[in-house]
């Protein structure tokens, strides 16, 4: 079956950096546009970022452009999610996605497969 399983995740100050990792397994990972996730507590599950299945585009919502990049690496099977300058509204429980292939999509209603979440919680 399809597993996305998240690493990376903790506490991190303000201003600081952190990386996530989702390692990919029982999918044609290169064939699938992947992306992140967040969801806060009490808050709806928002867009963060999108690589395409190459890599060769991103996209990035407003609020974290800038300071966040993501790549992938297909011989690994794996997407990443470099959070630089890191805020405290940047905390929330980080989501892996797979998207749905064929689509350029950005929303949580085209994502195929899900990873289990991993928390970041920045201090100030």
């Amino acid at each position: 079956q399809v597993q996305l399983v998240e690493s990376g995740g903790g506490l991190v100050q303000a201003g600081g950096s952190l990386r996530l990792s989702c390692a990919a397994s029982g999918l044609t990972f290169s064939t699938y546009p992947m992306g992140w996730f967040r969801q806060a507590p009490g808050k709806e599950r928002e867009f963060v970022a999108r690589i395409s299945t190459l890599g060769v585009s991103t996209y990035f919502a407003d609020s974290v452009k800038g300071r966040f990049t993501i790549s992938r690496d297909n011989a690994k099977n794996t997407v990443y999610l470099q959070m630089n300058s890191v805020k405290p509204e940047d905390t929330a429980v980080y989501y892996c996605a797979a998207f749905m292939r064929g689509w350029v999509s950005y929303t949580a209603d085209r994502v195929d497969y899900w990873g289990q979440g991993t928390q970041v919680t920045v201090s100030a």
